[in-house]
C-alpha cells in the first residue's frame, strides 16, 4: 500500500465546500472521482482543512492510499485531465505511512482578499470580497495584533462549530495593502468554523472607522459571538497552506507568490 500527498488548488464558487455531500457537488468528490479513474478502483482522500461553500484554496494538502502502482506523473497529470478547470493538483509526492493530512499538520494559513475601491470588478467576481468604503489598513493591522497567542475565540466561532473547545493559537496575523487589494493573512495551529471570516468582518468594520482597534480585545473578553459583527463573505477566503514537521518534506505554498501580490 502506497500513501501519497497532494497539493490541491480550487475555486470554490461552484462547490458546496470541500466535504463530499449527497445533494451537491464538492471538491472532495471531484478529486476522488479523478483519482479513482487513474487507480481503476475507489479512492478516499483526507484533507488538511475542510473549506465551506464558496471558499477557495491554493495550497490545500490531501493524502490517500492506493494498492496500485502508478508513476508520480500519472497521479499528477493524469488526474488533472479528469478534473474540472476550477480544480487542479499542483504537486504529488509519496509520504511516510504515519503521515495524515489533517492530524500531522502543526499549523494552517489562510488569506482573506478584499477588493477595496468604490466600484466592484467584474473579472474578480467570486474570487474576492468587494468593499466600497476606504479601509484604514494601519488600524486593521493594529487591531489584528490583539489576536496573537493562545486565546478563547468564542466571539469568532460559528454557532454550529463542532470543535471540542474554542481555544486556538494565532501565530501570525497581518493586514497589508497593494493597490486596490487588502490582504488579511493569518496563521494558527487550527481554526474554528468561520473563525477567519468572522475576524475579517470585524477588521473591516474597524477599517471603515466604525469601531476602534481595541474592540477586538473587548470581543475576545466577552466570549460571545452575538456581540461581534457579521461573517465576511466566503468568496474572499483562501486556504493558503498547511504546515508539517520537516521530516515529511512537503512543499510550502508562499502566499506572496499568488493572489495578486
Amino acid at each position: 500500500m502506497t500513501k501519497l500527498a497532494l497539493g490541491v488548488e480550487y475555486l470554490g464558487q461552484a462547490y458546496c465546500g470541500w466535504q463530499k455531500q449527497h445533494h451537491c457537488s464538492s471538491v472532495q468528490a471531484q478529486i476522488e472521482k479523478a483519482l479513482g479513474f487513474i487507480a481503476n478502483q475507489p479512492v478516499e482522500v483526507f484533507c488538511a482543512g475542510r473549506t465551506d461553500t464558496g471558499v477557495n484554496a491554493v495550497g490545500q494538502v490531501v493524502h490517500f492510499e492506493s494498492s496500485v502502482e502508478r508513476p508520480i506523473n500519472a497521479w499528477l497529470e493524469g488526474t488533472n485531465t479528469r478534473l474540472p478547470d476550477d480544480v487542479r493538483i499542483s504537486w504529488v509526492t509519496t509520504v511516510d505511512k504515519h503521515f495524515h493530512a489533517r492530524f500531522s499538520a502543526v499549523a494552517r494559513q489562510y488569506r482573506y482578499v478584499i477588493f477595496n475601491r468604490p466600484t466592484p470588478c467584474a473579472i474578480l467576481t467570486g474570487r474576492v470580497t468587494w468593499e466600497r468604503h476606504p479601509l484604514d489598513v494601519n488600524k486593521m493591522h493594529q487591531a489584528a495584533q490583539l489576536l496573537l497567542g493562545e486565546q478563547d475565540f468564542s466571539s469568532f466561532r460559528a454557532s454550529e462549530c463542532q470543535a471540542s473547545h474554542p481555544r486556538r493559537e494565532v501565530q501570525m496575523v497581518r493586514v497589508t495593502r497593494r493597490g486596490d487589494f487588502v490582504f488579511i493573512d493569518i496563521k494558527a495551529n487550527a481554526f474554528l468554523h468561520h473563525m477567519v471570516r468572522n475576524i475579517a468582518g470585524t477588521l473591516v468594520q474597524i477599517g471603515r472607522g466604525q469601531a476602534d482597534p481595541s474592540w477586538v480585545e473587548t470581543l475576545l473578553a466577552l466570549k460571545d459571538r452575538t456581540q461581534a459583527t457579521v461573517t465576511a463573505a466566503a468568496s474572499g477566503l483562501y486556504f493558503v497552506n498547511a504546515f508539517y514537521p520537516s521530516e515529511f518534506g512537503l512543499p510550502i505554498t508562499q502566499p506572496n507568490e499568488v493572489l495578486w501580490q
